[in-house]
C-alpha cells in the first residue's frame, strides 16, 4: 500500500514544484491501493503544488437532439433516446464516475471552486485564474492558461487517452471541433467547442520519449509532461499528420467527421 509520504517523495522525484500549477488526472482505481484512499492522494497533491486542477466533467448532462448540423460527429438518432436519461447540470452535482475518486475529494473539498461548463466543468484549488477563462464558448480555456503559467500534466495510474490536455493541442493545431447540447436548470444550452474522441490518444506515448518525468509508483505508471512541451510535441505532429491520433474504431462518428474534414483541406 502506498502512503501520503511515499506519494510526496515521488512526487518530488518526478520533480513536482512546490510553486507549480498542475492539472492531475488520477485514475478512478489508483486510490483503491493508497491508505486513507483518495483523500491520501488529494492531500498529498496539494502539499506538493500551489495550485490544483482536475476535471470535473459531467458528460451525462449531454443531451442530443434528433436532427442536428451535418457532419458534426454524432449520430443523431442512434443517440437521441440517451437523452431521456440526462440529468441537469448544476454546481453541486458529482463528477462523472469515471473520473476518479480523487477528482470528486476535490470537488467537495472546503475552500475549492468548480467552473461553470455544463459539460466539461473543472474543480481547483488556488487555481482561480484558469477555472474563470473557461466560458461556453471556450470549454478548453482553462488548459491556455495553465500554458501560460508553465503549469504541468500530471498522469497517476492513467494514461494519454485520459490526458485532457490533448484536446487542446488538438485544438492548437486546427483540429475540428464539434457541438454538443447540455440539459441545464434555465433550458438546453448549446455548447460549442467540444472535441472528439480520444480512444487514439495512446499512439503519442512513443513520442514523449525525453520530455518530463515518469516512474513507476505501486506497479502504475506516474509521469509528469511540461505542458508546453507536450503541446508542441502534438502540434508539430498534427501539423505533419492530420490524421494523427485518431482511432480505428468502426462506427466512430467523432474520428470519421475528422477524416472528412482533412479529405475536404489535404485529399486522400
Amino acid at each position: 500500500m502506498l502512503t501520503y509520504r511515499g506519494l510526496t517523495q515521488a512526487f518530488h522525484q518526478l520533480d513536482m514544484q512546490p510553486g507549480g500549477v498542475v492539472l492531475a488526472h488520477v485514475a478512478d482505481d489508483f486510490a483503491a491501493q493508497v491508505v486513507g484512499g483518495a483523500d491520501t492522494v488529494l492531500g498529498a497533491l496539494l502539499a506538493s503544488t500551489t495550485g490544483l486542477l482536475m476535471p470535473a466533467f459531467t458528460l451525462r448532462c449531454q443531451v442530443v437532439p434528433e436532427i442536428g448540423p451535418a457532419d458534426n460527429g454524432l449520430d443523431y438518432r442512434a443517440q437521441h433516446d440517451l437523452s431521456q436519461q440526462a440529468e441537469f447540470f448544476r454546481p453541486q452535482l458529482p463528477i462523472d464516475a469515471h473520473l476518479g475518486e480523487v477528482a470528486e475529494a476535490l470537488r467537495q473539498k472546503q475552500g475549492a471552486a468548480r467552473s461553470m461548463h455544463p459539460l466539461l466543468s473543472f474543480c481547483g484549488w488556488q487555481a482561480d485564474e484558469l477555472l474563470t477563462a473557461q466560458s461556453l464558448e471556450s470549454p478548453l480555456a482553462p488548459l491556455a492558461q495553465l500554458a501560460a503559467c508553465d503549469g504541468d500534466i500530471l498522469l497517476l495510474g492513467a494514461g494519454q487517452r485520459d490526458n485532457v490536455a490533448l484536446h487542446y493541442a488538438e485544438s492548437m493545431a486546427g483540429r475540428r471541433q464539434f457541438i454538443r447540447w447540455a440539459l441545464t436548470p434555465t433550458g438546453v444550452r448549446q455548447c460549442p467547442g467540444m472535441p472528439g474522441c480520444a480512444e487514439g490518444f495512446e499512439a503519442l506515448t512513443p513520442r514523449l520519449t525525453g520530455i518530463g518525468h515518469s516512474l513507476e509508483l505501486g506497479g502504475r505508471p506516474a509521469r509528469l509532461l511540461p505542458l508546453r512541451d507536450l503541446v508542441h510535441t502534438v502540434v508539430g505532429w498534427l501539423r505533419q499528420d492530420p490524421r494523427a491520433l485518431l482511432c480505428n474504431r468502426t462506427g466512430c462518428e467523432a474520428c470519421a467527421a475528422v477524416r472528412a474534414s482533412v479529405r475536404a483541406e489535404v485529399g486522400p
